[in-house]
């Protein structure tokens, strides 16, 4: 393979296992062929080689396909939530990345607000007025006691949530529309944050910053595996990580929207 066939990641120090971290959770990703995932050529200590993918622009057909092999990928399960294809593992940028748990849980809400939104809540304590970090411990014990677990809500007569394959960190920039062997533009996955979670994970995300064909990508999400009426009540739920994370990583200009997603989230207890 030429050079230019290559790209490459790299921070020298990098945390132990870090580029291991993300190598396997690629591999987890793309192991049961449901929709692209970049592809890794070579793993070290401090650096990734990964195929070098060619940027396309996507069209409605491009999206409805990436929609429906995003659900077939969650479909294809997870041993718990919360498990991660390595251990430990890291969310957030290259240049800043913080670890993360990696237990598993039978359940999403304890996942959730254990492992995910209460460290980050002690995190930013500081930051933060105390009726602010009130609200977000209560938004925390909402979602720990099952709120969330099934798309709806606790009381709906849905069951909860089985753990899904999630990529964990899907933001309109870790979705790359390359142009395939075929000449084709397909939706491809690029630094994921691997882990069994809840498949709700990954479409708030995407909602987060705004996702190209986002509307094209959830009908095809709906056409391989339909979503309950009412799911986008859900998404503040699934993005309160993301945004806590933000506040923890950039300040003070996440705070509002973090906030206002912890207020949907206390009022559904």
């Amino acid at each position: 393979m030429n050079r230019g066939d290559v790209f490459t990641k790299s921070r020298p120090g990098a945390p132990e296992g870090f580029f291991s971290a993300e190598a396997a959770g690629l591999a987890w990703l793309a192991e049961p062929g449901a929709i692209p995932v970049v592809q890794v050529l070579d793993v070290g200590t401090d650096q990734l080689l990964l195929e070098r993918l060619a940027e396309g622009a996507p069209d409605e057909d491009a999206a409805h396909a990436f929609g429906r092999g995003l659900a077939r990928l969650h479909d294809t399960g997870a041993p718990g939530f919360g498990w991660a294809p390595h251990q430990p593992t890291w969310f957030g940028p290259l240049d800043s990345p913080f670890e993360v748990p990696a237990r598993s849980h039978e359940q999403f809400g304890p996942f959730w607000a254990q492992d995910r939104l209460a460290p980050l809540v002690d995190r930013v304590e500081a930051q933060l007025r105390p009726a602010q970090v009130d609200l977000l411990r209560r938004a925390i014990a909402v979602v720990e006691d099952g709120a969330f677990d099934a798309i709806g809500g606790a009381g709906t007569g849905r069951s909860p949530e089985a753990p899904a394959r999630v990529h964990g960190d899907l933001w309109a920039g870790n979705l790359l529309w390359a142009r395939g062997a075929d000449g084709a533009v397909h939706g491809t996955l690029i630094d994921p944050a691997a882990h069994g979670g809840h498949r709700l994970e990954d479409l708030a995300m995407l909602h987060l910053f705004g996702a190209d064909r986002l509307t094209e990508i959830e009908a095809g999400y709906e056409q391989a595996h339909p979503l309950p009426d009412g799911w986008r009540e859900d998404i503040p739920a699934h993005q309160l990580f993301g945004l806590l994370a933000h506040v923890a990583l950039f300040g003070d200009a996440y705070t509002t929207p973090t906030l206002r997603a912890a207020e949907q989230v206390a009022a559904r207890g």
